[in-house]
């Protein structure tokens, strides 16, 4: 989750969904509003004395102290307030090959056309088997000291919570296919309760259970790329996006591009955002290094390309409620030529680990305020990210961005090794090279998408807060070009001097 500084944001008290005050009902959950707000000044207790109780059996059926909408600032101190809901799979392996002619590119769904597996040379065309289900639920949210009322024990700011459930745990009902985002007809199967009542809301008629979308749960992987993206357990939607492609240079030299991107949430429609970046960034970096740009200025048209479309999308949807334009995070990476070049704006990030994992190193900073603390030597990096302003961004892609400035880097890796590029929803549980190093599997490399999947596991495993993005580009250094000068011939030299054994004399350093 990406958050802006500035921003005050109206959510509904039982899924968190935006609402706009003049809102009766929640268009998310189906909670009446106007009786939420009367019980605000306790939110366990009715006007008439009985329990508040928020929410409907057939929205999910976990029940809720109903609260008032809050006026939410990014960085106020305070408690993280989330509705957790049943646990399902909305998991989508692979995806369609796409692109235009002369690249093959695996991206979003709205791109991809069809969810199947995408594969390039060498890259598995089955379905994977890892576990990552979706959870329901809905974004996290700081609440303000003077607005939150005392809770309960196993509540967590405004909300008393189901204890999530991890992917260990997950139960799927016979003939329940819980890999399956996208239904197909009308034998859709409920991954809750497996009845096939789903209405066209995409809620389970039985047991009131919120079906998986197509953006829940993607992976999608190439030869020389991959990438994984999931909802998480506390997030009603999945607000990251991200891109893979691979095209060839004009010369034939093959190159890979990858890029995430992370929705702000305190934006209008953060998930358009990063879907719409992800897409034209990848597009113009195909496009740039198919005419033989180089990949620094390739890099930085492809970020202003992003960033362009980001600002349209202001003009396309009308402006929730005290939010702002339709904004993101963007890190994009390109592997040609054996060199790496990286591109970034905010707080999304890109790291190198070789093999050895000796020398694992971090390769972008971030656009936040924890980091202009710790530049202006006023906290240490500990305490900065623990402050609840941490990852208020400083730069992103959208119309209220003031200016965008796209950040560069780029290196020629000289040992084998794996670049990965992830959303702040992985980086969260490990935020040091080295600390993030020993996360990474050994094999990531030569199994970059069970690599991939296993990472995306990892946050879940450990909390799925936010949505989590990955994506990995393994990286084989070219090998060492043999000397381009013919060996001297000696052999009748050796002859004039009465030697009858000739032999093929090699220069210094040649064998």
């Amino acid at each position: 989750m990406t958050e802006r500084m500035d921003q005050l944001t109206l959510s509904c008290p039982n899924c968190a969904q935006p609402i706009a005050e003049s809102d009766r009902y929640c268009e998310e959950c189906g909670i009446d509003l106007t009786a939420a707000r009367a019980f605000g000044a306790d939110p366990a207790t009715a006007p008439d004395g009985s329990a508040a109780v928020a929410g409907d059996a057939s929205f999910g059926g976990h029940a809720a102290g109903a609260l008032p909408s809050h006026a939410l600032a990014t960085g106020t101190p305070g408690a993280a307030g989330t509705h957790g809901g049943p646990a399902f799979g909305a998991a989508m392996p692979g995806g369609a090959p796409f692109g235009s002619a002369g690249h093959v590119a695996a991206g979003t769904a709205s791109r991809a056309g069809t969810p199947g597996a995408a594969a390039g040379v060498g890259a598995s065309t089955e379905a994977p088997t890892v576990e990552l289900p979706a959870f329901g639920g809905a974004d996290d949210h700081p609440l303000g000291s003077a607005a939150v009322a005392p809770v309960p024990s196993g509540a967590t700011g405004d909300f008393v919570l189901a204890a999530p459930v991890l992917a260990t745990e997950t139960e799927t009902p016979a003939g329940a296919d819980p890999w399956s985002g996208v239904p197909s007809g009308d034998s859709r199967v409920c991954v809750g309760c497996g009845a096939q009542r789903i209405d066209t809301d995409g809620y389970c008629e039985v047991c009131g259970l919120a079906q998986p979308r197509p953006r829940d749960h993607q992976e999608r992987a190439l030869n020389g790329v991959c990438g994984v993206s999931d909802r998480g357990h506390r997030h009603h939607r999945n607000e990251d996006a991200f891109a893979v492609a691979a095209t060839s240079r004009p010369d034939g030299v093959p190159a890979v591009v990858a890029v995430v991107c992370d929705g702000v949430s305190s934006a209008t429609r953060p998930d358009d955002a990063s879907q719409a970046a992800a897409d034209s960034a990848s597009e113009a970096l195909l496009e740039a290094l198919e005419a033989g740009e180089e990949p620094e200025a390739a890099m930085t048209n492809a970020i202003m390309v992003a960033a362009q479309r980001v600002d349209e999308l202001a003009d396309e949807f009308e402006r929730e409620p005290s939010r702002n334009a339709p904004a993101c995070t963007i890190v994009s990476a390109v592997l040609t030529e054996g060199r790496v070049t990286i591109g970034w704006v905010g707080d999304s990030r890109a790291y190198w680990f070789p093999d050895e994992r000796s020398g694992s190193q971090r390769l972008t900073v971030d656009d936040s305020w924890a980091t202009r603390m710790v530049e202006a030597g006023l906290m240490s990096e500990a305490e900065a990210f623990a402050d609840p302003r941490a990852h208020a961004i400083t730069g992103w892609l959208g119309a209220d961005a003031i200016e965008v400035e796209p950040h560069l880097t780029s290196f020629v890796p000289t040992t084998p090794g794996t670049v990965l590029i992830c959303s702040d929803g992985l980086w969260n549980y490990a935020e040091g090279a080295a600390d993030l190093a020993a996360v990474v599997p050994a094999d990531a490399r030569t199994k970059p998408l069970q690599a991939a999947q296993a990472l995306a596991r990892y946050a879940c495993d450990r909390g799925g807060h936010d949505n989590v993005t990955v994506a990995l580009l393994p990286v084989e250094p070219p090998e060492p070009a043999l000397p381009d000068h013919p060996p001297t011939l000696v052999g009748q030299a050796l002859d004039d001097q009465g030697l009858d054994s000739p032999t093929i004399q090699l220069r210094e350093g040649e064998s």
